[in-house]
């Protein structure tokens, strides 16, 4: 929440800012984050690929859910999820909600890639995880069955582009 509230108190400054008598001297453009490396916000790698992030469901929920393994991506320095994945999050709700687990708990776990600062990484993978919980809430989830977490750049193992593409990633497990 305290990262919801600092995003939206920059966001408000930001409008304000805009909105005043004086041109501000060199405004920011909110977007971008301040806090990743120069390199990674200037100029992205070409082979930061969107289809190289992904949902790992865990096992016992895919076979609860009847799942293939089918995956939602995510981009480098990105929390969106491709609209072609939504399909997976439909079918992910509605086994908790009709299906097989049916009144259970989802729990989210967001992670990063170790590239940016720790307190923007956490940020990012919790952004990630939110993202997820709204699709699936959108898809008659009850909001108070799903948590979320953010675990940043922790659980982080890679050293290059392809391993650090498999750190950027939503677990969905079952909740406690």
């Amino acid at each position: 929440m305290i990262i919801r509230y600092s995003l939206l108190l920059v966001a408000l400054s930001s409008i304000v800012a805009a909105c005043s008598s004086t041109t501000p001297k060199a405004a920011a453009p909110v977007a971008q984050a301040s806090n990743m490396p120069a390199a990674a916000t200037a100029n992205p790698k070409p082979n930061d690929d969107p289809t190289r992030g992904n949902i790992n469901i865990s096992l016992d929920v895919r076979k609860a859910c009847g799942l293939a393994e089918d995956e939602a991506y995510f981009a480098f320095d990105s929390a969106h999820v491709r609209d072609q994945d939504r399909k997976v999050l439909r079918k992910l709700a509605d086994c908790f909600v009709s299906g097989q687990l049916k009144g259970r708990q989802m729990s989210l776990v967001g992670h990063a890639d170790p590239r940016g600062t720790a307190d923007y990484n956490m940020a990012l993978a919790g952004r990630r995880a939110d993202n997820v919980k709204q699709l699936v809430v959108a898809e008659s989830m009850n909001e108070n069955k799903v948590s979320t977490t953010s675990r940043g750049a922790m659980d982080a193992s890679g050293t290059d582009e392809a391993s650090w593409a498999k750190d950027r990633s939503v677990d969905v497990k079952l909740g406690s």
